[in-house]
C-alpha cells in the first residue's frame, strides 16, 4: 500500500494522516511495524520536568517527510542532519497535514540522545474551521474519540505527545469545548505515553478569535491550563516577556516563548543574532520554542553545513542548560547518521552517501571554540559509522596540556570501570603528543580512587589506569584493545571508585615534552566506551523466535 512503501522503490516509509475521517479510521496495521520506534527514551539529568528554563526545537522544513521518510535510510548527498541534542529538551515535527506522524528515524535519534518526540496536530484555514466544529462542536463523545486515536497513535508509534495548533476561527460551541478536549488529550497522553506532554500553540482566544497573542495572558490562559505548556508565537516585545513571567508565576518553565530563526515578522533577533532573543527570554526565566532552525541549512547552504551548524549552535550554547548522561554502558562512534562513506573498524568498506538519523550514535557536547580548542564532525575518517569527531586546538606556551569536556554524566559510579578510546593523531608530528581520558567525580568527602587508605583527588580528577591488555573475562568483547588498524590506536582501561559520583568525561592531549612554543594538534576520535565492569561480565541475552516476513526477490 503506497501509505506505508515508496511506490518507486517498495521501501518502507513514514507517513501523515490527512483529515479527520483518516484520524478516526486509523488502526495498528502489520505493514506499519517498520514505523515503530526502536529506542526507548534515555533517561537523564536532571530530569525534564525539573525547574529550570527548557530548549523546544520545531522542525519545520519544506513540507516535512524529504529524504527522512525512508525509514532504511537513502543514499542523498548532504543531507539536514540535527545532532546537538545535549542542548535540548524537546523536539516537535512539524508538517501543515492535520496528523504529523514524527518520521522513526527522528524519533530513534532524539530518543537515543534522551530527548522526547512530539508530534503535530494541525488545522488552519476554512477547512481547519469545518473540521474543528465537526470534532469539537459535537460535544464530549466527538473531541474524546479524537483525544482517544491521538493518544492511540503516539503510544503504538513509540513517540512522546503532540503539539497542538488550532489557526482557525472557531463557533461558540467548538471554543467552549476546546479546553475540554485539551485536558482530556493530555490525561490520555499521560496515561499512554510514560512521560508523556501536550503543548498548545498560540493562536485561537477564549471567544474563538484567531488572533495571536504573543504572550500568555487572560485571552489563552485557560487553554495553557489545559495541557502541559503553551508555546507563544514569535513577535513578542520585552513587556509581553515580563506580562507572561507575573501570569505564569510557578509554571514559568512551561511557557515556550517562540523564536523564528528565519526572523519572519516583527521579532528580535533571528538567524546568527538568535542569541539577542535567547537572552532576553532567559533573563524573564522562561522556556524557548526554537522554530525552524533548518535555516542554517536551508538559508546558508549544504556546502558547508556542518560549520555552519556548530556557530549555529555553539553562539546559543550560554542560554542553552545541558542535560546529562546517567546510565551505563555509554558507547559511541560519534556517528551522525550520515556520511560520504561507510567505515567499519576503520577501513572504508563502501564509498558513497547515505543518511539515516536511525543510526546516529550518542552525541557528546559541541564545545565551540573553547579559546584554543574546537570540536567538529569529520566525515573523511570515522573508525565505524559515517563520521568521526575532530578536536583541533592548541596547547598554549609553557603548558602541558589541554583538557576536552566530551560528555556530561550524572550517576553514582559502579565500583570498577572499564574504559576504552580509539583515536588518530594526525598532522606531521603526532609522536609528540599522548591521548588519554579523565574522569571527574563530584565533590564529595567520602569518595576515593581503588583501596580507602588513597586519598582522595584534589577536585575529584582521575587518570584511570591504561591496562595494556584486556582482563580474559571481557577479552572478547573489549577486543578494541588490540584492534587499532588504519592508522587508530586504541585504549584500555580501568578505574576503581569508591562512593562516588561521576561528573565528566573528557580527553586529554599532552605534550610529550615541555615547550615554550605554542604547540598545535589534530585528532580525531573513533570511538569512546565507558562500561560498568559488572553489568558487562554477565552474558548478553539471548534473541529468540527471529521470524522473516515480506520477502521480496528481484
Amino acid at each position: 500500500p503506497a501509505r506505508y512503501f515508496d511506490t518507486k522503490t517498495t521501501e518502507p516509509i513514514s507517513f501523515f494522516l490527512t483529515g479527520l475521517e483518516e484520524l478516526l479510521a486509523w488502526q495498528p496495521n502489520s505493514n506499519d511495524e517498520f514505523n515503530v520506534s526502536a529506542v526507548p527514551l534515555a533517561q537523564r539529568q536532571p530530569p525534564l520536568r525539573s525547574r529550570r528554563p527548557r530548549t523546544l526545537v520545531c522542525h519545520d522544513m519544506r513540507g516535512g517527510y524529504l529524504e527522512d521518510r525512508f525509514i532504511q535510510g537513502s543514499a542523498t548527498r548532504n543531507p539536514y542532519v540535527f545532532y546537538h541534542w545535549r542542548y535540548i529538551d524537546i523536539f516537535v515535527y512539524f508538517s501543515h497535514h492535520t496528523v504529523t506522524i514524527p518520521p522513526v528515524v527522528w524519533t530513534n535519534a532524539a530518543h537515543r540522545n534522551s530527548v522526547p518526540v512530539l508530534g503535530t496536530f494541525i488545522t488552519e484555514w476554512t477547512d481547519g474551521e469545518k473540521l474543528c466544529e465537526a470534532f469539537l462542536a459535537g460535544g464530549e463523545e466527538a473531541y474524546g474519540a479524537v483525544a482517544e486515536q491521538l493518544a492511540r497513535i503516539a503510544q503504538h508509534y513509540r513517540f512522546d505527545g503532540w503539539l497542538i495548533n488550532i489557526e482557525n476561527t472557531l463557533s461558540a460551541a467548538a471554543v467552549g469545548n476546546l479546553p475540554l478536549f485539551l485536558q482530556d488529550l493530555t490525561a490520555r497522553v499521560h496515561s499512554a505515553v510514560p512521560g508523556g506532554l501536550v503543548i498548545w500553540y498560540d493562536s485561537v482566544l477564549r471567544d474563538g478569535t484567531l488572533r495571536w497573542q504573543n504572550e500568555l495572558n487572560d485571552q489563552n490562559r485557560m487553554f495553557f491550563d489545559a495541557c502541559d505548556g503553551l508555546f507563544t508565537n514569535y513577535n513578542w516585545k520585552e513587556e509581553q516577556l515580563e506580562r507572561t513571567q507575573r501570569m505564569a508565576g510557578p509554571r514559568l518553565n512551561d511557557v515556550y516563548v517562540g523564536v523564528d530563526v528565519f526572523g519572519r515578522g516583527d521579532v528580535i533577533g533571528g538567524g546568527f543574532d538568535t542569541d539577542k532573543s535567547l537572552r532576553l527570554i532567559r533573563q524573564f526565566g522562561l522556556s524557548a520554542a526554537i522554530f525552524a532552525p533548518g535555516w542554517v541549512y536551508e538559508h546558508l547552504g549544504k556546502e558547508n553545513f556542518l560549520q555552519n551548524e556548530n556557530r549555529f549552535w555553539g553562539s546559543l550554547a550560554e542560554y542553552l542548560p545541558t542535560h546529562s548522561i546517567c546510565t551505563l554502558p555509554l558507547t559511541t562512534s560519534f556517528s551522525l547518521g550520515m556520511g560520504t562513506s561507510t567505515f567499519l573498524d576503520g577501513k572504508d568498506e563502501d564509498s558513497g552517501p547515505w543518511y539515516d538519523l536511525s543510526a546516529q550514535d550518542i552525541q557528546p557536547l559541541y564545545p565551540e571554540q573553547q579559546g584554543m580548542l574546537s570540536t567538529s564532525c569529520c566525515l573523511q575518517d570515522a573508525w565505524c559509522g559515517g563520521s568521526s569527531l575532530q578536536l583541533q586546538g592548541t596547547i598554549p606556551p609553557g603548558e602541558e596540556r589541554v583538557a576536552v569536556r566530551l560528555f556530561s554524566l550524572q550517576m553514582p559510579a559502579p565500583p570498577k570501570l572499564f574504559l576504552t578510546l580509539l583515536y588518530k593523531l594526525e598532522g606531521a608530528q603526532p609522536d609528540d603528543f599522548t591521548v588519554a581520558l579523565e574522569v571527574t567525580t563530584w565533590d564529595s568527602g567520602i569518595c576515593f580512587e581503588g583501596n580507602p587508605t588513597s586519598l582522595p583527588e584534589p577536585n575529584g580528577r582521575y587518570h584511570p589506569r591504561f591496562l595494556p591488555a584486556p582482563p580474559p573475562s571481557l577479552a572478547k568483547l573489549l577486543a578494541a584493545c588490540h584492534r587499532g588498524s588504519y592508522g587508530w590506536t586504541s585504549r584500555c582501561y580501568e578505574l576503581e571508585l569508591q562512593d562516588c559520583s561521576l561528573r565528566d568525561l573528557s580527553l586529554i592531549v599532552s605534550r610529550q615534552q615541555p615547550s615554550l612554543q605554542e604547540t598545535s594538534f589534530t585528532c580525531l576520535l573513533g570511538e569512546v566506551r565507558v562500561l560498568d565492569t559488572a553489568s558487562v561480565a554477565a552474558s548478553p541475552p539471548q534473541v529468540y523466535a527471529v521470524t522473516a516476513s515480506q520477502l521480496w526477490w528481484q
